[in-house]
Protein backbone atom coordinates (compact mmCIF):
# COMPACT_ATOMS: atom_id res chain seq x y z
CA UNK A 1 0.00 0.00 0.00
CA UNK A 2 2.97 2.51 0.82
CA UNK A 3 4.52 1.63 -2.46
CA UNK A 4 1.01 2.19 -4.59
CA UNK A 5 1.12 5.41 -2.26
CA UNK A 6 4.27 5.95 -3.78
CA UNK A 7 3.86 5.89 -7.13
CA UNK A 8 1.01 7.95 -7.04
CA UNK A 9 2.41 11.06 -5.20
CA UNK A 10 5.27 10.21 -7.84
CA UNK A 11 2.98 10.50 -11.00
CA UNK A 12 1.17 13.17 -9.35
CA UNK A 13 4.47 15.23 -9.24
CA UNK A 14 5.40 14.90 -12.69
CA UNK A 15 2.18 14.70 -14.63
CA UNK A 16 0.46 17.80 -13.10
CA UNK A 17 2.36 20.41 -14.24
CA UNK A 18 1.75 19.14 -17.86
CA UNK A 19 -2.20 19.31 -17.28
CA UNK A 20 -1.84 22.68 -15.62
CA UNK A 21 -1.31 25.46 -18.08
CA UNK A 22 -0.93 29.00 -18.75
CA UNK A 23 0.54 30.50 -22.08
CA UNK A 24 1.48 27.22 -23.27
CA UNK A 25 -1.64 25.34 -23.43
CA UNK A 26 -2.44 21.78 -23.01
CA UNK A 27 -3.42 21.51 -26.73
CA UNK A 28 -0.11 22.86 -27.30
CA UNK A 29 1.64 19.30 -26.12
CA UNK A 30 -0.60 17.76 -29.39
CA UNK A 31 1.63 19.86 -31.68
CA UNK A 32 -0.83 20.02 -34.21
CA UNK A 33 0.65 23.03 -36.19
CA UNK A 34 4.28 25.29 -36.12
CA UNK A 35 2.44 27.27 -34.28
CA UNK A 36 2.13 24.97 -31.27
CA UNK A 37 6.03 23.84 -31.15
CA UNK A 38 7.00 27.47 -30.98
CA UNK A 39 4.52 28.70 -28.11
CA UNK A 40 6.47 25.64 -26.85
CA UNK A 41 10.32 26.10 -27.69
CA UNK A 42 9.52 29.55 -26.57
CA UNK A 43 7.98 29.21 -23.25
CA UNK A 44 10.00 31.88 -20.74
CA UNK A 45 11.89 30.02 -17.92
CA UNK A 46 9.59 31.43 -15.34
CA UNK A 47 6.16 29.62 -16.62
CA UNK A 48 5.32 26.96 -14.20
CA UNK A 49 5.43 24.23 -17.45
CA UNK A 50 8.60 25.69 -19.09
CA UNK A 51 10.09 22.31 -18.27
CA UNK A 52 7.81 20.17 -19.74
CA UNK A 53 7.34 22.55 -22.16
CA UNK A 54 10.98 22.68 -23.20
CA UNK A 55 11.76 19.35 -22.65
CA UNK A 56 8.60 18.16 -25.58
CA UNK A 57 9.91 20.95 -28.11
CA UNK A 58 13.78 19.52 -27.39
CA UNK A 59 12.60 15.86 -28.13
CA UNK A 60 11.00 16.95 -30.88
CA UNK A 61 13.83 19.26 -32.45
CA UNK A 62 15.94 15.87 -31.87
CA UNK A 63 13.15 13.68 -33.50
CA UNK A 64 12.92 15.66 -36.42
CA UNK A 65 16.77 16.53 -36.91
CA UNK A 66 17.13 12.40 -36.90
CA UNK A 67 14.49 11.50 -39.35
CA UNK A 68 16.37 13.97 -41.77
CA UNK A 69 19.50 12.63 -40.82
CA UNK A 70 18.07 9.01 -41.73
CA UNK A 71 17.00 9.20 -44.49
CA UNK A 72 18.82 12.07 -46.12
CA UNK A 73 21.98 9.79 -46.95
CA UNK A 74 22.54 11.55 -50.13
CA UNK A 75 22.13 8.41 -52.63
CA UNK A 76 18.08 8.58 -51.99
CA UNK A 77 17.35 11.93 -51.11
CA UNK A 78 19.35 15.35 -50.59
CA UNK A 79 20.42 16.99 -47.35
CA UNK A 80 18.24 19.56 -46.50
CA UNK A 81 20.07 20.39 -43.43
CA UNK A 82 24.06 20.77 -43.34
CA UNK A 83 24.49 21.85 -39.39
CA UNK A 84 28.22 22.28 -38.21
CA UNK A 85 29.79 19.02 -36.21
CA UNK A 86 29.16 21.58 -32.81
CA UNK A 87 25.59 22.72 -33.53
CA UNK A 88 23.37 21.85 -29.95
CA UNK A 89 20.00 21.53 -29.51
CA UNK A 90 19.96 24.46 -27.93
CA UNK A 91 21.61 26.12 -30.94
CA UNK A 92 18.34 24.27 -33.02
CA UNK A 93 16.36 25.47 -30.30
CA UNK A 94 17.26 29.16 -30.53
CA UNK A 95 16.80 29.13 -34.32
CA UNK A 96 14.11 27.81 -34.66
CA UNK A 97 12.52 30.16 -32.05
CA UNK A 98 13.88 32.74 -34.19
CA UNK A 99 12.79 31.50 -37.68
CA UNK A 100 9.15 31.33 -36.00
CA UNK A 101 9.42 34.85 -34.49
CA UNK A 102 10.00 36.44 -37.77
CA UNK A 103 7.34 34.65 -39.48
CA UNK A 104 4.44 34.65 -36.64
CA UNK A 105 2.24 36.33 -38.51
CA UNK A 106 1.99 34.02 -41.86
CA UNK A 107 -0.76 31.57 -41.02
CA UNK A 108 -0.02 29.69 -43.88
CA UNK A 109 3.68 28.54 -42.67
CA UNK A 110 2.70 28.61 -38.88
CA UNK A 111 -0.30 26.27 -39.58
CA UNK A 112 2.33 23.72 -41.69
CA UNK A 113 3.13 20.45 -39.68
CA UNK A 114 5.28 21.42 -36.82
CA UNK A 115 7.97 19.16 -38.80
CA UNK A 116 7.95 21.28 -41.73
CA UNK A 117 8.81 24.59 -39.86
CA UNK A 118 11.73 23.28 -37.80
CA UNK A 119 13.28 21.67 -41.13
CA UNK A 120 12.19 25.13 -42.74
CA UNK A 121 14.20 27.31 -40.01
CA UNK A 122 17.02 24.70 -39.93
CA UNK A 123 16.95 24.90 -43.77
CA UNK A 124 17.47 28.85 -43.67
CA UNK A 125 20.38 28.43 -41.07
CA UNK A 126 22.20 25.74 -41.99
CA UNK A 127 21.82 25.33 -45.67
CA UNK A 128 23.86 22.57 -47.78
CA UNK A 129 26.10 24.34 -50.08
CA UNK A 130 26.62 22.34 -53.64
Amino acid sequence: MAMKALWSTAAATFLIPCIAVAEVGESDFSLDTTKDLYELCSAPTDHPDYAPAIYSCRAFLEATVQYHDAVSDGKTLKRLICYPSGATLEDARTTFVAWAKSNARNRSLMGEMPVMGVVRALEDKYPCKG
